[in-house]
Parts: structure tokens; sequence; C-alpha cells
């Protein structure tokens, strides 16, 4: 026995010392000189075919020799292996060179079988990764060199884990010399990998991080890594990973060139084809483009196509719309409006970039008088014109057609024993949403399994859903603003209204809506990076459902599987598990969906981590303002909200610190009904609580987790401790927005419009030594209608004793002002109950039916004005429709609000490939749907109102030079500003109030709807319903 080990150890220093010898390759021009031996060893390896060993002689000469070399090492890692050093990777790299000595025997046996061949490649490298590990830790460059060049011999082309072990190595090594890791990180990239790589894919053990940055920073002074949000979790990027992604790329260039050469051929035929009168000709939007760009569209489509499918009319629209904005762009450079576009814009971005800005000239207006200057050229306005929606709905529709029909793929590609047939990737199928049949395309099952094996690291989003980096260009008409070449609407409508583009082509006197919509798009932002890490890092360790971080689909339920056939089941037991196979697959359904929101946010903030960007701006009908760009935008939730941040800062002041302490406690939803100096009392007596989050987010006492919006509460934790430790705290320069929220805002208009006392004192309309609270007030009326109940023996009263809170009732109080039925209340109540664990489930139903009942009638008595007012909007709604026509009013700020509720009528298309798809046609001659005009007046009518206050609140914010955005009725600026911010505010809620606004209703309606002409009956009723108030 100790012969052989004697042998093996002499054989092991011959090895090692010859093992360049025994391989020996030509090096390429990317190499390095190892400080221990004067010697060039080939760092970069040319991979050889594997085939080259497929002799059995050759094959089994190599076998001998990694047999040989496996001792070889075995006793020279023993023999200077650290103890305390992570010894797992010797264990690691003895189990894996069995494994590499299986695989290669495999490989003798069958050459013909390229799954081994792969599977051996993947273990040889992560065995060779393992052994580099090793070395690198003792500095051992040349012994790094020469398993470069046996990796070379073997056909294996190195990883990111190979060029991580041997920047580790020139890390320890203090004789490296600086030229040697240049020439690495070169080569590195000729490889096709980035320094990222390095960080994003490998998994470090203790000082191995900071031995590779040591490296690069040694070439590289100012490196850093970043953050990257990588949808692999597995460290080191495996060849079998690689593979995978070849794969799927193989088959989308396969399935690029069927659908080009099938577009091209239906392009013939419908070149050739004699349409009929009342058939839409899709050739000239078939020509528009070039065949590789209509190509490129519909094979993005199918990347993004979700598992769980999509609806047909969405998928259609998408594919159509992406089209017409690229014509539309296109068309833009050949008239050479882009060039004129350019100067002017120049021009604007310097005035908005003065330090000293000018806040008494509009963006609007300066962006007018740019344009008068430079007279020359294409008009910039009007000379556009938006597809009809059935246009882009049939190209859409025709582009789905030819997607599902040509695109295939071999059922055995992923299981060889499947039987050998071409199948379409995408499948068309049909469900219902409610009572209606709607059309879905699915993605084929092997689809899904390779983009989620491929594990694809990139995310494609089209240029106008993502928010812009420069400022957005001012809205100077209702078809001209926002992106600088992707066309947009001022107002959003519902697919295949027009009657709101008519209106607002008519209406002159539109300045005072877009000067705030352009307010509100100039507002500069950028990410607050220290929270988006934490919220990545959760994000990539399984989510939390606490803090509303979506968990990864491996953490959804299993679905049940079982035969309805099988005659051992019952039929109750039958109708349980099939409850059971539906409630899964939807909650996986979700799940997926919410995850997949979440990295779409948490990607878009990660790519502008570094940047200052801007939320271009437009409306609804009834002129509620949102950002354009849908996924990412402070409209979103509260880790959405958290991770944003004003780009200009501006100093506390005397009285930004404590705004900062009581937005705090206002986001913990604690002491609603106390004092501002009550709250910022409060925040004084927690402040080692908010020191402690700041500093221990994950591992401290947590207590910024129990808020009601736990994401913004540490951001605000982290601002407030930022300032208290500065120098001095009132010159401290904070981005962090400050809210100030209404208090049931739609119950406040309707107070002030009845001149309602009583209301108007419970929403903080009148003055009060302490805040009201409408929804602590309903909840503890509803308490003692249900505790009289209880005492009358009525049992569901007695069931919820002790759980009727303020949350349970708040948002169906919220949305009973904007039309809630009692039905959508149960519902809300219902979600409620289930969300508390010790509330009995079997009582949820007769509980939320009891408790609605309670709600609505609590509301009535505390307002009997706002409940009047409904009336007569709600019966004025449905006198107007049954007469044939839509409700229409105009705004204070001059805005044209219609309801665009008409009725249905299921129209049935028929198509190639498609049994049918339902397509609702709005159009301006159907005649309305009374119930939903009726219904949804009143919210409507609020909804203006609301929208027109915080106009009026925006435009006068920028004439006082504050910084100034808006979620509806929750505004936002900086603590230096609030006192001032709040002050506008209620000046300009007063002011609207102060307007005859139901008279001028009235007025506008008996003159639009009851002339003489038309209806004197109705302006009888309408009258009477308003002056009987």
């Amino acid at each position: 026995m100790f012969f052989l080990i004697f042998f093996f150890k002499a054989l092991s220093i011959i090895l090692l010392k010859f093992s360049s010898n025994l391989c020996p390759l030509s090096c390429r021009k990317c190499s390095f000189k190892s400080n221990n031996n004067k010697k060039k060893t080939s760092l970069h390896l040319s991979p050889t075919n594997i085939e080259t060993f497929g002799k059995p002689s050759s094959c089994f000469t190599y076998c001998v020799f990694l047999f040989v070399l496996f001792f070889a090492l075995t006793q020279h890692l023993l023999s200077n292996f650290p103890a305390d050093h992570n010894f797992s990777l010797f264990n690691s790299y003895c189990l894996g060179m069995c494994k590499c000595l299986k695989y290669k025997h495999s490989h003798v046996l069958s050459l013909s079988n390229s799954s081994l061949t792969v599977s051996w490649r993947a273990t040889s490298l992560c065995v060779s990764v393992t052994v580099l590990l090793c070395l690198s830790v003792q500095g051992t460059l040349n012994q790094i060199g020469r398993l470069f060049i046996l990796l070379e011999e073997a056909g294996l082309k190195p990883n990111v884990g190979s060029y991580c072990a041997a920047l580790e190595c020139m890390g320890r090594n203090p004789k490296c010399q600086p030229h040697i890791i240049t020439r690495c990180l070169n080569q590195m990239e000729e490889d096709g990998l980035s320094v990222e790589d390095l960080f994003s894919q490998c998994v470090f053990r203790r000082d191995e991080r900071d031995m590779v940055l040591k490296a690069i920073r040694s070439v590289q002074a100012d490196y850093q890594p970043s953050v990257n949000l990588d949808a692999s979790q597995c460290g080191i990027l495996t060849v079998l990973l690689s593979f995978q992604r070849e794969m799927l790329a193989e088959q989308r260039a396969h399935w690029r060139k069927t659908l080009l050469q099938a577009l091209r051929d239906s392009k013939m035929i419908l070149a050739n084809t004699n349409t009929k009168d009342y058939k839409l000709n899709l050739y000239p939007y078939l020509c528009l483009l070039e065949d590789n760009e209509y190509v490129d569209i519909m094979i993005q489509s199918v990347a993004n196509l979700p598992p769980t499918g999509e609806s047909l009319k969405i998928l259609a629209r998408e594919l159509g719309g992406r089209v017409y904005t690229k014509y539309s762009v296109q068309q833009k450079y050949q008239n050479q409006m882009v060039e004129k576009l350019s100067n002017i814009y120049n021009s604007y971005s310097e005035v908005l970039a003065k330090d000293t800005k000018v806040y008494d000239v509009l963006p609007r207006e300066h962006w007018c008088n740019l344009e008068n200057e430079q007279t020359s050229g294409p008009t910039l306005q009007g000379g556009e014109s938006h597809w009809p929606y059935i246009v882009t709905l049939e190209l859409g529709t025709y582009l789905v057609d030819m997607i599902v029909k040509n695109l295939k793929i071999k059922s055995n590609i992923l299981n060889p024993a499947y039987e050998k047939k071409l199948i379409p990737i995408l499948y068309h199928m049909y469900t219902f949403r409610s009572t209606r049949q709607v059309g879905f395309i699915k993605p084929h099952p092997i689809l899904t399994q390779m983009q989620q094996e491929a594990t694809e690291t990139k995310l494609t989003f089209d240029s106008y859903v993502i928010p812009m980096l420069c400022p957005p260009i001012p809205w100077t008409t209702a078809k001209f603003g926002a992106y600088l070449l992707t066309p947009a609407k001022l107002m959003r409508t519902l697919d295949g209204a027009t009657q709101h583009e008519e209106l607002l082509e008519k209406s002159q006197n539109l300045y005072a809506v877009m000067d705030s919509l352009n307010q509100l798009g100039n507002c500069a932002w950028r990410i607050n990076k220290p929270l988006l890490d934490i919220i990545i890092s959760i994000f990539n360790d399984r989510g939390s459902d606490k803090l509303d971080i979506p968990p990864p689909m491996s953490e959804a339920p299993k679905i049940p599987h079982f035969n309805p056939q099988d005659p051992s089941y019952t039929a109750a037991e039958k109708a349980h598990m099939k409850r059971e196979v539906i409630s899964a697959k939807k909650k996986c359904g979700e799940m997926n969906s919410l995850r997949m929101d979440a990295l779409y946010k948490l990607s878009i903030a990660n790519y502008m981590r570094d940047e200052v960007f801007w939320f271009p701006h437009n409306m609804d009908f009834r002129g509620r303002t949102y950002p354009c760009p849908p996924y990412f935008n402070h409209l979103g939730s509260d880790v959405t909200r958290a991770i944003l941040v004003f780009a200009e800062g501006k100093p506390l002041g005397p009285r930004g610190l404590d705004w900062l302490k009581i937005h705090l406690v206002n986001l913990t939803g604690l002491k609603k009904r106390s004092s501002l100096e009550g709250r910022l009392e409060y925040a004084n007596s927690i402040m080692d609580d908010i020191l402690d989050s700041a500093d221990n987010p994950l591992n401290g006492k947590k207590w910024w987790m129990n808020a009601d919006e736990p994401w913004q509460a540490l951001a605000c934790c982290m601002e407030i401790v930022n300032a208290v430790r500065s120098p001095d705290p009132t010159q401290f320069i904070s981005h962090f927005p400050v809210h100030q929220d209404g208090s049931c805002n739609g119950l406040q208009h309707y107070a002030a419009l009845g001149r309602d006392v009583i209301g108007a004192t419970s929403v903080n309309l009148m003055p009060c030594d302490v805040p009201q609270d409408v929804y602590s007030g309903v909840a503890q009326q509803v308490e003692e209608l249900r505790a009289r109940d209880a005492k009358n023996g009525l049992k569901i009263a007695q069931v919820l004793e002790g759980f009727i809170s303020r949350k349970v009732v708040k948002q169906t109080v919220m949305t009973v002002v904007y039309g809630v039925t009692r039905y959508g209340g149960r519902l809300q109540i219902e979600k409620r109950l289930k969300e508390i664990d010790e509330f009995p489930k079997e009582h949820v139903w007769d509980a939320s039916h009891y408790l609605v009942r309670l709600v609505f009638s609590g509301l009535k008595e505390m307002f009997t004005g706002t409940r009047e007012i409904q009336d007569w909007l709600t019966e004025s709604a449905r006198l107007i429709s049954k007469s044939g026509h839509t409700v229409e009013w105009v705004t204070p700020l001059g805005l044209p609000v219609i309801q665009p509720y008409h009725r249905t009528r299921n129209q049935v298309k028929e198509q190639s490939c498609f049994l049918t798809y339902l397509l609702d046609s709005l159009h301006v001659f159907r005649r309305p749907d009374t119930v939903k005009q009726k219904n949804a007046f009143p919210p409507n009518f609020i909804h203006s109102l609301d929208s027109t206050h915080m106009m009026l609140t925006a435009l006068h914010c920028y004439s006082a030079g504050l910084t100034f955005v808006s979620v509806h009725d929750c505004f936002w600026t900086h603590a230096l500003t609030v006192d001032i911010m709040n002050k506008v505010c209620r000046e300009q809620f007063v002011a609207l109030h102060s307007q005859p606004i139901l008279q001028d209703l009235s007025n506008f309606l008996l003159l639009k709807y009851c002339s003489s002409s038309r209806c004197v009956f109705l302006f009888g009723i309408i009258g009477y319903l308003l002056f009987s108030l």
C-alpha cells in the first residue's frame, strides 16, 4: 500500500510537470504568461470536435489518461489543500471525475447519441471548474493554465465559472502582472462572456468574490458590479443550458424562415384575389413594411406569449398595433418630419434644462413658439391619421392565423421516446367569460417547456411601454404630444369608440387640460437603488406573500390528477376532485400572472437604475389621468411606488423632516384619528424601530413589515435616517415624495355639491380638532347595529362579534359613491372576511350579506344629500338613454365627456383556421345601453370633478414652482413644499365648488336633450328632479 501511494505521488509530480506535453496544442493569439513559468500557456481554448476521441483505441488511451490524472491530482490536492477552506470542493471534484469517466465510457458505446455527448460535455466542464476552484485557492497560475490546455484538448469551451476561477487565482497571486489579467478579460469577451456575468451567474464562497474583484480592479480601478435580475439561479452557466438556448434559437430561426415564406405566399394570393365589397382587403397593409419586419413582429409576439395563453382579440390588437406603430414611425422619417422635430425638441429641452425656470410660460407655449419660428419643412401636427380599429384588428387576426397555421415543432424534440411528427406550437381554444365565449391562443406545452428550460435572461419591450429617457413632447392638440416618434392619443377610449375623438376635435378650449397633463409628464424620476436591491433579493429568494413579492411557479400548488372514468370514485368525490383541479389551475394561473408582472416591473426598474426618466400622461374619457407606460409607473403597487423617487432633490427645510415622519405614520395605517402633532409625537417615540428598519431591514426587528404599505414605509425609514444622520437635517437634499391623500374623495365632492354639513364634517371638509375618519365612523355604526341584532338573538350577528373593523368596511364605503352595487359590495366584504384567519369560513357568505346591508343603510343615514344627488343623476341618465341618446356633459375645465356604453352585438367573423371569434362592435349609431348609462353616470360625473380638481391643483402648483404628481386623489410633492401644496389644494377645491356645478349640469342637459324639437316632457322631468333636491 505504501508503495502504491509513493508511486501515485511520484506520478502526480511527473504528470503535473509535463501535462502540457501530453496534449500539445497550437496556442492562439490570446495567451498570457504565468508568473511561475515564463513559457506561454494558452488560456483561450479552440474547441475541437469531441469525435476526435471516437475510436476505441484513442478513447481507451484518453480514459487511462483521465484515470491516472485523477489520482495524480488527488494526491497533489491532498498534500496542498488547506484543511479549513471549502473541502467540499475536493469532494465534489472526486465524485465529478467518476461521473466524467462514466459518461466517457457511455460515449464510446454510443457515439451517435447526441444527448450523451451533451451530458458528457456538461459533466466534464463542471468537473474542470471544480478543479479550477481548488487550484485557485493557492494562486498557482501555472497549474490553472495547464488545466485550460486539458480542457481544450477535450473539446470543452471554458465557461464563466472557468474564468471566475482563473481571475480568483490572479487576485490571490500578488505577483500577477496586470497585462495578464487584461488578456484574460479580453479573451473572455471573445468567448461571448462579460465581466457582469461573473457576478450574476457564479456562486461565491468566503472571500472568492473579493479576490475576483481585486483582480478586475487592478486593471479597471472604478469597476463596480451591478445587480442583475437574471432568470437563472443556477450559479455557473452550464453547457446543457447553453444547448437548450441554442436549440430554441435554432427553432426560432427555422420559424422565421417559415413565416417569411408563408407571408410571401399569402401576399401573392391576396394580390390576385378579387375581394368582395363587404370584406376588407388586407393586401395594401401587408406591403407597408419589409417582409422581415412583419416576421420580427410575429416572432416577438410568440416569445412574449404567456404560458396561460392570451385572448385572441388582445393578441390580434397588439399585432396590428405594432404594425401601425412601425409604419407611422417610418412615415415620419420618409416625410422628413424627424429632422424638424429634432431641431425643435433640442431647443425645447434646452429651455427645460435651464436652472432659472420661467413658471409664467407653460411648456405648451414654449413648444408652440419654437414651432412657429421654424415655418419651413413639413407640418408636425395633423399629418398623421389613425387606422380604424377594425383594420388593426383584422390585420392582427390575419397575422395570428398565419402563425397558428405555419409554426410547427417536432413532437419528440424533448423526448425521443415520443412519436415523431410535426405539431403546431400554438393552438386555438375557447373559454367563457361570464356568459360570453372568448377565443384564446395558447402555446403548446412543449414550447412552454423549451422556453422555461432555456431560462432566457432578456425581455423585449416596445419602446412606448417603458418610461422615456427624455422629457415628453407637450400636448398641443388632441393628436400630437407625449412620445417623439410613436403616435399617442390624448384620450384613452374603448376599442372601436370614435365619438370621443370627434368631440375633442370640435373642442377649442382644451388648453388647461393639456397643460395639466404636460405638468404631470414633465416630472423627472429616478430609481431608489438600495430599496430595489432588497426587493430583487427577496424576489430571487422565493418571494414573500406578506411583502407582496410573488413567489415563483415552483411554489405553486400541484394540480391533482385523477381519472373521471375511474369507477372507484363516488359522484361526490368526482365533483370534489374537479373543484380541486379547477382551483389549483386557477391558483397556478394567478401566480404566474403575478410573478410575470413583478418580473416586468423589476426588470424595467433595474434597467433604469442609473437613468433619469419621465412618464408621459394621457387621460380616459372622464378626464382621469394615467401614465402612458403601462407596466412600470407611480400608479402601481406598494412595491413600485417605493422604488420611485423624484430626480430633482430639494432641501428639507424647517418642517420637511416632520412631514417625513408624519408620512411614515400615515403609511403604517396607525393613528388614523390622531392629529398631526399626535402622529409626529408617535413617530418620535418609535425612532429606535425606524433606525433598526433602515439599518437592518431583513435581519433586524422588521418593524416596517407590519405597516399597511411596508415597502413605502421602509423607503421612508431610510430617508428619515439619512436626514437625521446628516450634519444639518434642514439642508438635507431629499428626493423622497411625500403623499397627501384625500379623505374618501368621492364623498367630499358629494358633500360639497349638496352643502351637507354633517357629511362634510365626517370627510374633513369642516374644521375639527382631530382628523375625522369616515371609515371608522361607518365601522362603529355597523358595530352598534350588529350588537343590537346580536342581543335580539340573530345568530350571524353573534358570529361577527369582534370581527367588524375599519378594514372590513373601507373598500365598500369608498366605492359606494362610485356606484358599487350591493352585489359588488358583498364580494368586497367577503374578500376581507376571508383574509381573517380566525373567522369561521362557513359563515362568510351569510356574514357578507348581512354586513353589506348594514353598511348601505349606515351610509344612507350619514349622507342623505349624497343619495338624493345620486338618485337625480341616475334618473336623468335613464331618461336620456331611453330617448336614444348617450349621456354627455362638460367638466368645469371645458373637457367634453361622453359615456361610451352601447348595446353590443356579437358579430361573427369567419376565419380560415378559426371557427369564429366574437367582436364587440361599438358604434355611435347603436342604441345606448340604458342600464350601464344610468348606473355609470353618478360615479363618472364625480370622477370628472375629482380630475378637474387635480388638474387645477397641478396648474397652480406649476405656477408656484412645485414638483407635483398625482395618483388620482393622492397628491405627491417634496417634503419642503407640502404646506404650499396643501394650501393650493384647499383653495382650488373651494374655488371649484364655489361654481354652480349642478345648476350648470342641469342647464347643459336641458339644452342638449330637451329642446322643443326633441322632448318637452323630458325637460320638465329633469327640471323637477333637480329643483326637488
